[in-house]
């Protein structure tokens, strides 16, 4: 005989903490990268708005709401604690709740917008719509105009995501794992065709929205802060060489703004995923992994300068850019007073806004050790690297143990069983002071 579990209706306060803490594992922590301010119609401004205690170029730190719309799932990923096998609490969000929690929270100055991922409820399309009809709703009815980062479901049609994506600033779709393969074994019932073509239409639609707009001004902004994906780290065999190189794919092929990676967490347990005595340090990895990103963006390195087939991961103790670094001193050391602008970022301590400096500076004179310090250069990395008017800082021998054993920090806490371990089995380490910055 079926039985029916007979649930009570909850609270809006029940499923806000049901949904804001399945959202997680979602992991989207930027700046927004726009500037569009409110037109004094209605509430909100996305005047260089962020995510979840993030922090602004010009140092304000905002947040969003961050929920899900829904826990309720079709799919079966084994890594998901929201997959369809699993004995959670279920519940979703209508899109009037969300509406309201978005406003009152605003009201008391809690945040400054509104990050919506969903798990997929009854099928993509049907979930798409309740997305859209929710963005719709909070813009046109509630006249919020600040900022919105939403999740596309693969699998739902380019209408509705080519509607959402006029309403929200930035808009994301997860390629979940690195390769085609682990996705396969991992999560059976995605497919890397079906992530991929949202990213695809995604971008098609900016292009073709960049030409309207420069014809027309005041045409509608097609997710104009970008798109950006999410890939679970350590719980598929992938080297990082593997994964940078997707990531520099993304980059290049799809114009992402943000690849985010996420250490894997245990929250099942399944012969086909990592056991918990086989992890090692994911959050660190992660952290190199978010280091080497910044050296694809910003310091125009490529995955086949960091890492290699025969070298295929990070060290845990050293950061790649110094890695690089050590493992190339035949480039150094850099006369600062000379050096091009790209040379210059591929020095250790020298970070791209100390770079611009020292180029704009050296055009009233030469530069010495005391002003790269006042520029913003970290003196104790930079110093073997660099010399200013032909002279290095102090005395030294360019040698990648004596540089190495000068550089590490003796109160460093390196992972465990790496206290004495040589150059040749690390790279350079970033003493995570500066979070993502690379210098």
């Amino acid at each position: 005989m079926e039985t029916f579990r007979i649930q009570k209706e909850k609270t809006l306060y029940e499923k806000l903490s049901i949904l804001s803490d399945a959202a997680k594992y979602d992991v989207a922590c930027t700046s927004s990268g726009i500037k569009r301010s409110g037109d004094g119609t209605g509430i909100g401004n996305c005047e260089q708005a962020g995510i979840c205690h993030s922090f602004t170029p010009d140092g304000r730190c905002v947040s969003l709401l961050k929920i899900l719309f829904t826990n309720e799932c079709i799919f079966d990923c084994k890594y998901c604690i929201n997959r369809a096998s699993n004995d959670v609490e279920r519940t979703s969000f209508t899109p009037d709740e969300i509406c309201r929690l978005v406003i009152e929270f605003y009201r008391r100055n809690y945040i400054e917008g509104l990050f919506l991922s969903s798990g997929v409820w009854k099928s993509p399309d049907y979930t798409m719509r309740l997305i859209y009809e929710t963005l719709l709703r909070l813009r046109r009815e509630y006249r919020f105009q600040g900022y919105i980062h939403v999740k596309a479901i693969p699998g739902a049609s380019q209408d509705l995501i080519r509607m959402t994506g006029f309403l929200a600033d930035r808009m994301s779709v997860n390629v979940e794992l690195p390769t085609a393969e682990s996705l396969h074994r991992l999560a059976p019932h995605k497919s890397r065709k079906n992530i991929l073509a949202p990213m695809r239409y995604v971008q098609k639609k900016r292009e073709e929205n960049s030409q309207e707009l420069a014809l027309y001004r005041h045409a509608p902004r097609f997710v104009p802060a970008g798109q950006s994906t999410q890939m679970i780290i350590g719980a598929t065999p992938e080297s990082d060489y593997q994964i940078m190189r997707v990531a520099e794919s993304l980059y290049q092929k799809f114009e992402l703004k943000r690849v985010f990676y996420s250490a894997f967490v245990h929250v099942n347990e399944d012969s086909a995923l990592p056991s918990r005595t086989d992890a090692g340090p994911p959050l660190l990895r992660e952290h190199r992994l978010y280091q080497a990103d910044w050296l694809l963006r910003y310091y125009h390195f490529s995955a086949s300068e960091l890492l290699s087939e025969k070298r295929p991961n990070f060290n845990l103790v050293l950061d790649p850019k110094c890695d690089w670094a050590l493992g190339h001193l035949e480039y150094f050391p850099v006369e600062v007073n000379r050096a091009d602008y790209r040379t210059l970022l591929r020095v250790p301590g020298i970070g791209y806004t100390s770079a611009r400096r020292i180029v704009r500076a050296r055009k009233m004179g030469s530069l010495d050790f005391p002003d790269l310090k006042k520029m913003g250069v970290v003196l104790k990395r930079a110093l073997y690297f660099v010399t200013c008017k032909g002279k290095m800082m102090y005395p030294t021998r360019m040698e990648e143990d004596y540089i190495l054993r000068n550089l590490l920090d003796p109160r460093e806490n390196l992972p465990r069983g790496m206290k004495e371990i040589s150059y040749r089995q690390m790279s350079f380490f970033d003493d995570g002071k500066e979070e993502w910055m690379i210098r």
